[in-house]
Order: structure tokens, then sequence, then C-alpha cells
């Protein structure tokens, strides 16, 4: 089963500590207090609605990007996926509550302003958060054969496979250098070439 992506926006409660696992893997966990805030109409006055607080965990280089980047107290804008908590080694039969898996977090600029440092990925896209990390060689102009895809073969494993040569379907010159006025003929859809052309 799917699990949905979902949105919380709302106010961090503590500072991200980037911390490593015990493989030396990057990791964040952050606690995100959401609530809501309605006038009362007799007063005129606003007040505290419902509040909801979950935890919310990013691996990589995301974590990496929260730990230098965001603070308690920050309106931030997370989009991730929900799980079961990971429950305490100490209690193995515990389940742990629900938290965020994060797929992308950033301040929120309805009241505040943001400067954008753009980092390169080394591999394309993701980086190592478990996306499309491409080739080694990062962008250099087209597909290139990028990691775990080995010419329709199925998944490789994370192996690049080498660069097509010489296979780019757009780099030869159409049959016909008619352009689109001999699109939709007969010979194109396999009809009779005494239909009209519309």
């Amino acid at each position: 089963m799917a699990v949905p992506t979902i949105t919380v926006i709302g106010n961090l409660g503590t500072d991200p500590e980037l911390r490593k696992s015990a493989n030396g893997n990057d990791w964040v966990r952050v606690f995100i207090i959401a609530s809501s805030r309605q006038r009362n109409r007799q007063t005129n006055e606003w007040e505290d609605g419902d509040h909801m607080a979950i935890g919310g965990v990013a691996f990589g280089d995301l974590a990496q990007h929260i730990s230098q980047s965001l603070a308690k107290g920050m309106r931030v804008i997370v989009q991730g996926r929900l799980r079961e908590g990971r429950p305490n080694p100490n209690q193995p039969d515990a389940r742990g509550a629900m938290e965020l898996l994060i797929d992308d977090i950033g301040p929120a600029l309805s009241n505040a302003t943001a400067q954008v440092t753009r980092i390169s990925a080394q591999g394309g896209f993701a980086g190592n958060r478990g996306g499309f990390a491409g080739n080694a060689g990062g962008n250099a102009g087209g597909y290139q054969g990028g990691t775990g895809y080995s010419g329709g073969a199925g998944y490789s494993g994370g192996a690049s496979a080498p660069a097509a040569q010489g296979t780019d379907p757009w780099s030869t010159p159409a049959s016909s250098n008619d352009g689109f006025a001999s699109f939709g003929a007969s010979s194109d859809f396999g009809g009779d070439s005494d239909e009209p052309e519309f």
C-alpha cells in the first residue's frame, strides 16, 4: 500500500541536531509544532486553536542542509510520508509514535525572507538521499547512462551502464523535410492516401 505524501506547516520545536548512524550516515530529527489561530468574534481577539506536534527524520545531504539552515522557532513547510516511528532499542516490544519521513523542508516565507544557496549535487538529482543519483559525472549534456539503468535490462544494483553512443533519435533528420505539413499524413498512421487532411 502506498503511503500518501503529507505537508505540515509549523514551527520547529527544537534545534535540528546532526547525528551519525552506526554505519556512518548522517541523519537529523526535528519536531514540528503546528497550531491554528482563530479570531474570537465576540472579543475580536486572536486565540490559540488546536495544536499538533509531530517528529520528523531526514537522512544524508538533506539532514546536513537542515542542520545548517534551520533553527528552533523557525516556521517551516515540511513534506514527507508518515511512518511508524522507530521504537527505543532498549524496549524492542514498544511501538513508536507516528513520525514524518521528510522528503523536503524549507522556511515558510509568509513572515520571513531567506537567502538560498544552491548546492551542486555530485551525482545528479537528490545526492545520496536515495533518489536518482545519475552518473558520477553529473549533468554532462543529456542522458549518459546513469546509475541504475542498464539499457532496459532492469535495475542493475547501482552500477553505471556505459553511455550509448550514436543512438540519439533526434540527431538524424526526418525522412521528409516538410516539417508539420506532412504530420498526420496517411503514411504516418497507416490510413488511405485519399483521406482529406484536417
